[in-house]
């Protein structure tokens, strides 16, 4: 009785330690739950480069605290893509309400979702983003879980993102410690790290491991992960997300 009265006490702990930061940003009002999504900020931040003045090809990867309640607690992630003189970007993503799931249209890429502004964490240019764009293309037709959608713990948007990336070789992309989902392995419970620079070993995105140079150390349990990142010093926490230097955008 003792064990399991203390087992329960370190399961109420870890829980406890796991929604601190999620409860907090809800608590503080860091995160809008409040307007209806039509009538939140969808502008674009001014980040991407301008088709109209810019010819050569761009991939770009953006994250954004997601709507409502769900941004205390991750992000969500989409790819833009612009070919050589085209005169407009298309957007790879995954959204909960559409069947298949999978949408790739012509959009905005720098637009924040509704009502959060995007990050820039990925900027490929020229000839690098000419050769790896049909790749995503077609690694974003191929997604095996076009059908199935779970906000927890995947297979979501950002588990979408995820595979794409390791699809592509020459694609690399650091994720935020806040893109729950990401950590949602397919076909397996081992893969590279999406950037590239280590691996990690995930059991159904619920309980896992991350090693690797750019995202450092990153442990998940229960589908929230926290960790240390050691070559940009930097403190990784479930909801709140990293405390210390940024994250480097990475480039090609």
């Amino acid at each position: 009785m003792k064990m399991l009265m203390r087992w329960l006490h370190s399961l109420v702990a870890l829980l406890a330690l796991l929604l601190a930061g999620p409860v907090w940003l809800l608590a503080s009002n860091q995160v809008a739950t409040d307007g209806h999504w039509s009538s939140l900020d969808r502008s674009s931040a001014g980040i991407a480069p301008d088709p109209a003045v810019n010819a050569e090809a761009v991939v770009q990867v953006y994250s954004a605290r997601a709507y409502n309640w769900r941004g205390a607690f991750g992000e969500h992630i989409w790819i833009a893509t612009k070919t050589e003189n085209a005169d407009s970007y298309r957007l790879h993503q995954v959204l909960s309400w559409r069947r298949p799931t999978v949408v790739s249209s012509i959009d905005t890429p720098d637009r924040a979702w509704f009502g959060s502004p995007p990050t820039l964490l990925a900027d490929y240019r020229g000839e690098v983003a000419a050769q790896i764009i049909p790749q995503i293309e077609a690694a974003a037709a191929d997604y095996p879980q076009a059908e199935l959608y779970r906000v927890w713990p995947g297979p979501n948007s950002n588990s979408f993102i995820a595979w794409v990336i390791r699809e592509v070789p020459g694609f690399e992309v650091t994720l935020p410690v806040t893109a729950i989902g990401k950590d949602y392995i397919f076909n397996g419970v081992f893969a590279a790290a999406p950037s590239g620079s280590g691996y990690q070993l995930s059991l159904g995105g619920v309980v896992g491991i991350m090693l690797a140079l750019e995202e450092g150390i990153e442990l998940n349990l229960l589908g929230l992960s926290f960790g240390i990142d050691v070559m940009r010093p930097a403190l990784k926490l479930p909801g709140i997300g990293r405390l210390g230097m940024p994250v480097k955008v990475t480039e090609g």
